[in-house]
């Protein structure tokens, strides 16, 4: 009966190795897909960021016009009411 209960003993344990490597590899499976979501994420992440930096630059371009079309039009203004001064004052 030990041969026999010996090999009953070693099936039990072959069975439970078995389960633990099954459960491992399913964890690490998991930790995978957690790990290629992650990337995903950090991908999708990367490419807003290029994205939101071109905006900022066009952003910041369209802005350094705006203020130099602002400073010409207030030298025509006050050129304007110089001359206008100029006009009246004869």
């Amino acid at each position: 009966m030990t041969g026999e209960s010996t090999l009953k003993e070693v099936i039990a344990r072959l069975g439970k190795a078995i389960e633990a490597l099954e459960h491992a590899a399913s964890a690490r499976l998991e930790h995978e897909q957690d790990y290629l979501d992650a990337d995903a994420e950090v991908q999708r992440m990367n490419a807003d960021r290029a994205r939101l930096a071109q905006e900022l630059d066009n952003s910041e371009a369209r802005a350094e016009r705006l203020e130099e079309t602002n400073k010409e039009v207030s030298r025509r203004l006050v050129t304007a009411m110089e001359t206008i001064r100029a006009v009246l004052d004869r």
